[in-house]
Order: structure tokens, then C-alpha cells, then sequence
């Protein structure tokens, strides 16, 4: 056989994993334009379960008739497409994930794939229960936060209906004022969004503190006596993550930072049951010894040194 046939030979195992890498991609590709169309659909109500949380607090503090504005013909547009591509994403992530696994399973001992295969299934579902948690949580407490510092009703809750006997039922009329310049808010759509987007986007991600650590942990990257360790490192650094992440609010700071620790700590007890259950495995298959148990070998070299 000569060289070259040699080197094609070489390059047909990559034009191959190439050739399965594109048909994987497009297959992602298209389950993420379908979620797309399909979440655009109900982009709408999607927005107003959104913005429930500003919504309400808008409510507490008054303002009958909450409103939130748009300032460019394209912004609504926009805001309902943003929608649909986070929430697009989240509908065709179990086909994405599928194909990943797909991808990379062939190239995966036993071992390797039901280590892999749970992570992939765990992170979806704590990625859900941060946004839960920072959906109906945090934003309340953030939006009563922020809103909290000014005169937060609307130009309805301003007007006074029926201030004229001669004025139909359902007239208003704008009250005088001679007390200095209404402090008045009025939110817009996209930036209000973005808020909340980000909470769920900051604490989606946080929940995912277990499943990374467990990960690392099962590949031998950390352990549970390193993460122990640095105990003290991981709470500064958790408080500069809430400070950085939620408002100027000691409440929902303490909030954040007490989950968050949580979450470090229950790394912490998954990565010594990794532990455990890798020496168990290792000692079944005579490959661990225990630290109590002298080896005989090692044993005749201290032998030897003593003379």
C-alpha cells in the first residue's frame, strides 16, 4: 500500500465525523427555527407572564391602570422576537440536546456516557428552577425595590374623571399642582424585559453551580476536601456575585447569597458521593487499596532505607 493511499485512509474517519457533525447541526439548527415560530406565536402572552411581577408592583403601589410604552415602531416587534428566541431555544433544547449526545456518544466508554447522560438531563431542569426562582422571588423584590423610590402612577391614576358637571361620565381632567415637577414612571417594554431577563438568565445559571462541580468532580477535576478547602473564598466571592447580580437591597441580596451558598454546599456533598462511589468501583475491581492496609512491596523499600 503506498503513501497516499495511507493518508486517505487517515482522512476518511474525519471527513466522516464531519459529514455526521453537519447532519447533527442541521438538525439543531431546524429544531431551533421551529421554536422559534412556534414561541412567536405566543410571544404575547409570554411577555405579559413576564412582566406579572412589575405588573403587580405597579398595583401595590397605586397605579390602577398599569402601562408600559413603546418609543420606535420596531420596538414591540423586536421585544416579542427577543421572546422568541430565548424561549424558542428552551422548546427545541431537548432536540439539541439529543443531537449532542448523539454526536458524542459513539466516542464515549460506558462508563463516560452514564456519567454524561444525567448532567444533560439535570441541567435543563435546574436551569427551570433558578428562572422559577428568580421570577417569582427575586424581580417582585427587585421591582418593589426599584420602584419604591418615585411616584410610580401613571398618567391615568393622575386624571381625575367626572371633575365637571357639564363633562361626560367618563371625561378626565389633569390636576393642578403647585408643589414642584411629578416624578412620574413610565417603563418601557424592552427595558423592562431585559430586567427580568436577566434575573432568569443570572439565577439559570447559578442553579447550575451542582451540576458543573458534580461533573468536574466525576471527571477528577476538584474534589470535595479542595472545595471544602476554599470554603472561605467561595462565600466572598458568592457575596460579590449578589451585589454585582441583584439591587442595592440587603434583603434580596441575603437572598441570593443563601441559595447560592446552598447550591456550593450541596456541591460539595454530590462530589464526595462521587468520590465514594468511584473508590467503591476501584476497590471492587482491585485496583484501590486502603490507606490502613501496609503494601508489602513498599513495606521491603522502607526496609531497605532503615539499613
Amino acid at each position: 500500500m503506498s503513501q497516499t493511499d495511507d493518508i486517505e485512509d487517515s482522512t476518511a474517519p474525519l471527513i466522516e465525523h464531519l459529514a455526521e457533525l453537519r447532519t447533527r447541526l442541521i438538525r439543531a439548527v431546524g429544531a431551533f427555527i421551529v421554536g422559534i415560530v412556534l414561541a412567536f406565536t405566543v410571544a404575547e402572552p409570554i411577555l405579559q407572564f413576564l412582566l406579572g411581577p412589575i405588573e403587580a408592583t405597579l398595583r401595590e403601589l397605586g397605579d390602577p391602570s398599569p402601562t408600559l410604552q413603546y418609543t420606535s415602531p420596531q420596538e414591540y416587534l423586536f421585544t416579542l422576537f427577543r421572546i422568541s428566541m430565548v424561549f424558542g431555544f428552551a422548546l427545541s433544547f431537548p432536540v439539541i440536546g439529543f443531537q449532542l449526545w448523539r454526536f458524542v456518544a459513539p466516542g464515549l466508554y460506558k462508563t463516560e456516557k452514564n456519567a454524561f447522560l444525567p448532567f444533560l438531563i439535570a441541567a435543563p431542569v435546574m436551569f427551570l428552577l433558578g428562572a422559577s426562582f428568580a421570577h417569582f422571588v427575586v424581580t417582585p423584590l427587585a421591582m418593589a425595590f426599584f420602584l419604591g423610590f418615585a411616584d410610580v402612577s401613571s398618567i391615568f391614576a393622575n386624571l381625575l374623571s367626572g371633575a365637571v358637571d357639564e363633562l361626560p361620565t367618563d371625561a378626565a381632567v389633569v390636576p393642578e399642582t403647585a408643589d414642584g415637577v411629578r416624578i412620574t414612571f413610565f417603563g418601557k417594554v424592552n427595558e423592562s424585559l431585559d430586567i427580568t431577563l436577566k434575573f432568569i438568565m443570572a439565577f439559570g445559571l447559578c442553579f447550575q453551580l451542582p451540576v458543573l462541580l458534580t461533573l468536574m468532580g466525576k471527571a477528577g477535576l476538584v474534589s470535595a476536601e479542595g472545595l471544602g478547602s476554599v470554603r472561605k473564598y467561595a462565600v466572598v466571592a458568592i457575596l460579590v456575585l449578589a451585589a454585582l447580580v441583584t439591587p442595592p437591597d440587603v434583603i434580596t441580596q441575603l437572598i441570593l447569597f443563601t441559595v447560592v451558598y446552598g447550591l456550593y454546599e450541596i456541591s460539595i456533598f454530590l462530589v464526595s458521593r462521587v468520590e465514594k462511589k468511584r473508590e467503591e468501583q476501584l476497590r471492587e475491581e482491585g485496583y484501590y487499596d486502603d490507606e490502613d492496609e501496609e503494601d508489602p512491596l513498599m513495606a521491603e523499600f522502607d526496609e531497605d532505607d532503615d539499613k
